[in-house]
């Protein structure tokens, strides 16, 4: 049985997300996310306009008069989530955890998913698979999805991009949307994320907290590393210390930027400290204003 309180978030984020799929995005999943192709739907009669390179000869010599084939878009896409549980998601200095933050944002994408009757599928992991849940289409099946993003919990704490990335290329055969939702804190996954992009169509979700940038002035502090338990004792009233710290931090941003655009990665930058709705909707913006070139 599943308690009560777990059933009752799980239900306030269907409601908030599926208002979100409703007033703010709708439309605007179906323009960016298109399907595999093009697929045979039927032959009919032949009538004035239509393009003479539709027509089926072989129907047309057979029944005496043209007949054209017609095509329909092959609409349904699987989309993946790959979610970053390790335990640098369980921080944040506002009002929701990083990990909060990537349910809700998985939540919103699967709603648009299900109303447009796409499979949607999970990968959780930290530096091993935590837990794999197949593409499924349906209301009951995104719950489920929503609920093992909010409640699953993580056996190892720390982060293996590349281990997600392999186990995705193992377990889809067909061409994939994946969003892969991590604050990133970690290094050595390029090459793998380069492959599985030239298979799938990528979508990284950076999620940071604005702590991890820029830290204020509140004298001695002790950070602990999440995922090592590695502590290290800072003093924030050194100007040139916090300098330091805050251009390492910009300057990791931006390499981080630059590798995905060299890579035609999709970036969504995501804090904790703003909506992650209008990130969203920019990146939804982007990719329209670019298929149309």
């Amino acid at each position: 049985m599943i308690p009560k309180e777990i059933l009752k978030k799980v239900k306030q984020i269907q409601i908030r997300s599926s208002r979100l799929v409703n007033d703010v995005l709708a439309g605007e999943y179906v323009s960016v996310f298109k399907g595999r192709g093009m697929e045979f739907d039927e032959v009919r009669e032949y009538q004035a306009g239509d393009d003479i390179r539709t027509i089926d000869w072989n129907v047309t010599a057979r029944l005496g008069h043209p007949y054209i084939k017609r095509y329909t878009e092959e609409r349904e896409l699987t989309i993946m989530f790959l979610v970053d549980l390790s335990f640098s998601g369980e921080f944040g200095s506002m009002t929701q955890l990083k990990n909060e933050i990537a349910t809700e944002i998985c939540a919103v994408l699967a709603f648009s998913a299900v109303r447009n009757n796409d499979k949607v599928g999970l990968i959780l992991f930290t530096d091993k698979i935590e837990k794999f849940v197949p593409p499924k289409k349906g209301k009951t099946h995104v719950l489920r999805v929503i609920r093992e993003v909010l409640y699953f919990k993580p056996e190892n704490k720390g982060t293996d991009i590349s281990i997600a990335l392999e186990y995705l290329l193992k377990v889809t055969r067909r061409k994939t949307v994946c969003f892969l939702l991590s604050d990133f804190i970690t290094e050595g996954f390029e090459r793998v994320l380069r492959i599985a992009n030239k298979r799938h169509d990528m979508v990284a979700v950076s999620i940071t907290d604005p702590r991890e940038l820029e830290i204020p002035n509140v004298g001695f502090v002790e950070l602990e590393d999440a995922e090592t338990g590695e502590i290290t004792l800072i003093d924030t009233s050194d100007r040139k210390m916090m300098e330091r710290f805050n251009r390492f931090n910009t300057k990791n941003m931006e390499e981080r930027a630059k590798l995905f655009r060299g890579m035609g990665v999709d970036l969504v930058d995501v804090r904790t400290d703003s909506s992650y709705v209008e990130p969203i909707m920019r990146f939804f913006r982007t990719r329209e204003k670019r298929l149309q070139y």
